[in-house]
């Protein structure tokens, strides 16, 4: 009677699989950015802006600093690391505050490229090639790099290592989400509970609003090979004012919001309307009376006003490089004491650690 009543060993992993997956973790945020090219207005507003609000809401952030993730294509070694400097001067620069922010460079992590690939024993080619952005980076390529492939992974072991309830993101990154999600249920179940599932935490689309100068019907990209085509942080006062003097708009002279049909006009509206936090329709009603020449010499002193007190502060940063590393020397060793923490937890379910109490009772071969 007895014995009927004991669970057999598979069904009692389950039970316990199946109890400890409604386990409540504490709420912890994580974002990364690639040390790739300038930061521009359109990554700011959608993305900095963002991690400062939550930092000033006392979320319990950590900033990535994605290194890694940069060497996926062919890069310049010294430009990479003029890259980092600049990028933790900018976050600095920008309102990230490193007491109440953990900020910390990627590849001083140990723990991420580890937990990499443990997930990446349990993903699945298929899975990864249906993946869009390795479709568009692979499609003009005609040698793909494996780290192009298996970035998501990485991207995922980034979230996971410090069991990141909650990810930031844009709607375009929804789908390499969905992946670490998977990833984090399949870890569970196989090998007992591990990590939270992760939710996004989906970036206003109204930042998607921000176009490029010299196509409007395109997001603004760091990416983009015309440099006129975004305002970066760092840009000088004379190039902000020439490249907004020079954004594309029509033929048409009134100052009027119509995204649709009037895509150059209304990025610049919107533009506007970010750095000065008014409503799009006050601004149309301010500028009425102005052609369209007249409103991109308002836009660029708006611009100008709200991002020079930012290059001031990335100014002092750069030049106290001491400081920076100090700094980003703070975040790793702030951020390696969760992730290791983690990762034994990751060896012990994986049966990578075998615990000493138990090392005499396994059988060792004899030579």
């Amino acid at each position: 009677m007895l014995k009927n009543l004991l669970l057999k060993p598979s069904m009692l992993r389950y039970c316990l699989r199946k109890f400890s997956s409604e386990k409540q973790y504490p709420k912890r945020i994580f974002s990364g950015i690639q040390p790739t090219g300038s930061i521009h207005l359109g990554n700011y507003l959608g993305a900095i802006a963002q991690w400062i609000n939550l930092q000033n809401n006392n979320e319990d952030l950590i900033l990535c600093i994605a290194d890694l993730h940069s060497i996926t294509l062919p890069h310049e070694p010294e430009n990479l690391s003029r890259n980092i400097i600049e990028l933790a001067a900018t976050l600095l620069g920008c309102g990230i505050d490193p007491e109440r922010t953990i900020l910390f460079q990627q590849s001083n992590v140990p723990a991420h490229a580890e937990l990499s690939w443990c997930l990446g024993c349990i993903s699945t080619m298929a899975r990864l090639a249906h993946l869009p952005q390795y479709k568009e980076k692979s499609a003009s390529l005609k040698d793909i790099p494996l780290g192009l492939y298996i970035y998501p992974v990485l991207q995922a072991a980034d979230i996971l290592t410090y069991k990141a309830t909650h990810v930031p993101v844009g709607e375009d990154q929804i789908q390499q989400i969905q992946l670490c999600q998977e990833l984090a249920r399949m870890f569970n179940n196989r090998y007992g509970q591990t990590f939270p599932i992760p939710h996004t935490l989906i970036t206003s689309s109204e930042y998607g609003r921000i176009k490029s100068l010299r196509d409007p019907s395109k997001k603004m990209s760091k990416s983009d090979p015309d440099a006129k085509s975004r305002i970066c942080l760092t840009d000088s006062i004379d190039d902000i004012v020439s490249k907004i003097k020079k954004a594309v708009t029509d033929c048409t002279s009134q100052v009027t919001y119509n995204p649709d049909e009037r895509p150059g006009v209304s990025n610049l509206i919107s533009i506007h309307s970010f750095v000065t936090k008014k409503s799009v329709g006050d601004i149309c009603r301010e500028v009425e009376g102005l052609n369209t020449g007249q409103y991109k010499t308002v836009v660029a002193d708006a611009v100008v006003s709200y991002v020079k007190p930012i290059q001031e502060s990335i100014a002092r940063y750069i030049n106290d490089q001491g400081y920076l590393l100090e700094i980003l020397n703070i975040g790793k060793n702030r951020a390696s004491e969760i992730a290791n923490e983690n990762l034994k937890q990751v060896h012990e379910n994986l049966g990578l650690k075998v615990p000493l109490k138990d090392r005499k009772k396994i059988p060792f071969l004899k030579f």
